[in-house]
């Protein structure tokens, strides 16, 4: 995505949200409580830093997908149960913004997961 705003550009804190996707099946107001389908936690959107120590021949504990070439940014597409990564608190579908102060919002897939 050539030309893609970066948060410096806007005046005011933003938040790049993965792309759309459909909502769930409506259900009543009163038994959305008891469903798994909605989450009204808004704060699980939020960007959210998280540190991970990689030993040398150290694995992570997940892969990504996405990058420049799919137009896409890169995302977490699977988390091994029990890893660091998991311990962490990455979970499958993050949007992964920055790895050591290197910009991930318009990155080459190989060259992405060499950090």
């Amino acid at each position: 995505m050539e030309g893609r705003p970066t948060y410096e550009d806007y005046p005011y804190p933003v938040v790049f949200l993965p792309p759309y996707e459909n909502p769930p099946a409506w259900i009543p107001l009163q038994e959305r409580v008891y469903s798994s389908d909605y989450n009204n936690e808004l704060s699980h959107f939020l960007p959210r830093s998280i540190l991970l120590k990689k030993p040398p021949g150290a694995q992570l504990g997940f892969n990504i997908r996405g990058g420049k070439a799919s137009q896409l940014g890169i995302f977490i597409s699977k988390v091994i149960p029990d890893s660091d990564a998991h311990r962490a608190g990455l979970q499958e579908g993050d949007q992964v913004l920055t790895v050591n102060n290197v910009d991930f919002q318009d990155i080459e897939h190989s060259k992405a997961w060499r950090f």
